[in-house]
Formats: C-alpha cells, sequence, structure tokens
C-alpha cells in the first residue's frame, strides 16, 4: 500500500514538474502578446501627435507601477494604465459624469478626447486614453526638456520627472518594450548565503530597521543587477558605504549596498540590464568616505516601492528565492 502511494506520489510530482516549463512558456507568451498590442498603440500615437513612443511607454509604464502601488486605484481594465480621475476627465461642472461626448467634454472643460475616431471619448477607451495624454504632451513640444515640463505640470513631483525620464531613455535605447527578464545579484558559481533579514533591529547611526536582506560572499564577488533600469544615484552613503541605486521599470528603486568598488564605466545615469555586473561584495559603510571592514563582507540588497507620492521599503527575500531558483533552473 505505502509503496503503491509512494509511486502515485511521484508521478504526481513528475506531471506537477513537467508542467512548470509550460506555464512559463504561456506567461512569456501571453506578456510578448501585451508587449506587441501596447507597442502598435504607442507608435500609432506617435504618428498621429509626433510625440515619440518611448515617452508614452514611459508615463504608461510608470503608471501601471502606481496601479500596483495604491490601493484606492483600480487595475486596469485595458492596455493603457494612464489614469484620470472621471470628474477630470469630462469636467468638474459636468453633470454627466458618464459623459462620452467629445463636445459636451469640452463645453465642461474636461480633458477627454476621441483617440480613434468613433465619435467618442471613453475612459474605457485605450486610444482615447492614450491619444488624450499625447496631446497633452505635444502642447509643450517634443524635446526631453519640453516633456520633463509637461510631466511637471501633470504631477507636480520632481521624483516623478525623473522615475518617467529614466523609464524613457531606457525604452529609446533597446525599442523595444520585452525588458521584464531579472537576475539574481550574484554568480551562482560563487559561495554565498542569506536568509530574510528584513525588519530586524539596527544600532548604527540610531536604533532602526533594517530594510533589506544581507547576502553574506567573499571580497569582491561580483554584484550583478537585478533588472533592466537607470542608475539613479551612485557613490557614498555613511551607512551604506559605496552603494548604487538603480531604478527598474516597476518603479522600484533597488540598493546595493557596503559594496568595495563600481564596476568600471558605470555612472549616475547609465543603463543597465539584468545580470549585468555593477560593483563587487565588500565591507564599506558605518563611517566617513572610505571607511571598511567594520563588519564581515556582505551585500546588503534593498528595494523601495514608488507611489507617486513616497516610496517605502518591502521585504526583498522572496524576489530573491525567486529569481535564484530561476537561475538554476536555467542553469
Amino acid at each position: 500500500m505505502l509503496k503503491r502511494f509512494c509511486l502515485a506520489f511521484l508521478a504526481f510530482l513528475l506531471l506537477f514538474l513537467s508542467l512548470i516549463p509550460e506555464a512559463r512558456a504561456s506567461s512569456e507568451q501571453d506578456q510578448e502578446q501585451l508587449d506587441s498590442e501596447r507597442m502598435a498603440l504607442y507608435q500609432k500615437m506617435e504618428t498621429i501627435t509626433s510625440v515619440p513612443w518611448y515617452f508614452l511607454a514611459a508615463v504608461d509604464t510608470y503608471e501601471r507601477g502606481l496601479r500596483k502601488a495604491l490601493r484606492d486605484r483600480p487595475e486596469a481594465e485595458g492596455l493603457i494604465s494612464i489614469y484620470y480621475e472621471p470628474e477630470h476627465w469630462v469636467g468638474a461642472i459636468n453633470p454627466n459624469p458618464n459623459d462620452e461626448d467629445p463636445i459636451s467634454i469640452s463645453l465642461f472643460d474636461g480633458i477627454g478626447l476621441d483617440g480613434n475616431g468613433d465619435g467618442t471619448a471613453s475612459l474605457e477607451d485605450d486610444e482615447d486614453v492614450l491619444y488624450t495624454f499625447a496631446r497633452f504632451l505635444e502642447s509643450y513640444g517634443y524635446s526631453k526638456e519640453d516633456f520633463r515640463i509637461a510631466l511637471w505640470h501633470f504631477y507636480e513631483r520632481e521624483q516623478s520627472v525623473n522615475i518617467i525620464s529614466g523609464h524613457a531613455e531606457v525604452f529609446k535605447k533597446y525599442k523595444h518594450l520585452n525588458l521584464h527578464e531579472h537576475s539574481f545579484v550574484m554568480p551562482l558559481h560563487h559561495n554565498y548565503s542569506y536568509r530574510s533579514t528584513w525588519g530586524d533591529r539596527r544600532g548604527w547611526g540610531g536604533r532602526r530597521i533594517h530594510e533589506g536582506t544581507d547576502i553574506f560572499a567573499n571580497y569582491n564577488v561580483p554584484i550583478q543587477s537585478s533588472s533592466y533600469g537607470i542608475v539613479e544615484t551612485m557613490g557614498w552613503n555613511p551607512y551604506g558605504g559605496w552603494r548604487v541605486g538603480i531604478r527598474d521599470l516597476d518603479n522600484v528603486y533597488h540598493y546595493y549596498a557596503h559594496l568595495s568598488g563600481f564596476e568600471d564605466g558605470l555612472e549616475e545615469g547609465s543603463i543597465v540590464e539584468a545580470g549585468q555586473v555593477i560593483g563587487y561584495c565588500g565591507s564599506s559603510g558605518y563611517g566617513k568616505p572610505g571607511t571598511q571592514g567594520k563588519f564581515p563582507p556582505h551585500l546588503h540588497y534593498g528595494m523601495y516601492r514608488d507611489n507617486g507620492v513616497t516610496e517605502w521599503s518591502f521585504d526583498p527575500y522572496s524576489s530573491l528565492k525567486q529569481w535564484e531558483r530561476a537561475a538554476k533552473a536555467e542553469k
């Protein structure tokens, strides 16, 4: 009986494991389809308005990240995640909160426009939403500085302007949207160890909590970017020592600290890929620039999500485990 049960369980386990690659492939195909459809919309609006597609992609990507971060904002039902308050769309004094007539919306100083010529300006229509935002950008001009000015007037927050501008630079460089890949932060062949340390107490510099995961390894083990993104900060921090901060396309800030040094050529504004070496494991920090050796060599890895107003730390441990498993499976 026990033998029969073990054989049945083994068969089930083998079947389950065989389905994992298929599920992953299906998910990748779905994402590829979404990327293709979104790119078609961005390029269509570029043709109509002359606003570069990567500007539109950057705003839409930023807004998609906001929808993940804000509990009071619904998930996007279509392809485009740019969000408008209904009263802003139809006009604050419009007696019809569901108005889709471009003429009456305009009469009540609403901003909704008809983006596909079907005679309606609907918040539920991806083309209408994207066209409305493209026209807004177009009204300020087509240069990067014009783009930043337009974003400032829309979001009234410098950090939002910087994040979206970074997204635009990444999309402009790679010329496509398929930039979802992640990598583990160290090469697998090196010796390393880590556990969940987020929230632990820390005493240097005042009582505080540990906002990240410590991954212990030898000096000068290469540190890899976990995602595509842009280097937002780089240099010395009294707590983190030599550190690099990278903003990914999900609006998440990745913090790599206690490095022994940086990879040659890396600087603020550099665009990086998942798996690209950005620095080397060390024990820098807890003092003035150059302080080393106050603790064993390790990487402090933190993740911070932006919500359009501020950003907060969250536990990166599960993400690290997921990326590590994927790297092992690929190997």
